[in-house]
């Protein structure tokens, strides 16, 4: 009996230190300022002006992706890949981006000549792009500025959105 009554008392007071430990992380999270409520990103943004950048580079981004294409992701299986959506999340207090992706959907078809059927054979991506960690929202809009959105470095890398792409489809 004492064996036992030794093995739940350790085991009370072990629980009680992970208990200790996990909520004096989360108050000097809170402290450091780490404790994030991300936004889609166009919610971020406060002004009209800063709304209209964003929209604009995610069409400046599709058209350069779609200009590209056929040269180069658009060869092979999947020759119709399309852009379904350039999505970035941002702290709604500081604007620090937490992460991008930018998704594409493309198909291959058959048609069987004796039945006539169409077979199907349709895929998505869900590429991540290489942002570096606290890449601010106003220093990704500056990709706006860029000769090609696609291809510019993106803040405080040398990776571009192309690059991850390029490691993607």
């Amino acid at each position: 009996m004492r064996k036992q009554d030794s093995y739940q008392r350790r085991r009370s007071a072990s629980c009680w230190l992970t208990l200790t430990a996990m909520l004096a992380f989360a108050s000097h999270a809170e402290a450091e300022g780490r404790v994030y409520d991300y936004v889609d990103a166009g919610s971020y943004l406060r002004n009209e002006a800063a709304v209209q950048v964003w929209h604009g580079l995610r069409q400046r981004l599709r058209v350069e992706f779609d200009q590209i294409c056929g040269d180069t992701f658009c060869e092979g299986e999947y020759s119709n890949i399309q852009s379904l959506g350039f999505l970035c999340s941002a702290d709604r207090a500081s604007g620090l981006v937490g992460q991008c992706v930018w998704l594409f959907a493309g198909s291959q078809e058959e048609i069987d000549p004796a039945s006539g059927r169409v077979y199907v054979q349709a895929r998505s991506w869900q590429c991540q792009i290489p942002l570096a960690p606290r890449t601010a929202m106003e220093a990704l809009l500056s990709l706006s500025d860029a000769d090609s959105a696609l291809h510019a470095p993106l803040p405080g890398t040398q990776a571009s959105i192309y690059d991850g792409l390029m490691a993607c489809l």
